[in-house]
């Protein structure tokens, strides 16, 4: 299943920086991931400082 960003993003951007397949882009000052090109690697969770992608 792929990863979501929850709300409690705060646009900093260090999980666009780590997706392998540029999954996730900017929308609005928050960031999204596209579920069709996820991955579900988990690299974007791990260096979140406000966890906010998660596991659908």
């Amino acid at each position: 299943m792929a990863y979501k960003i929850t709300d409690d993003c705060i646009g900093c951007g260090a999980c666009a920086a780590e997706c392998p397949v540029e999954a996730i882009s900017e929308q609005d000052g928050k960031y999204v991931i596209d579920a069709d090109t996820c991955l579900d690697c988990g690299a974007c969770a791990g260096v979140c400082p406000v966890e906010a992608p998660q596991a659908e």
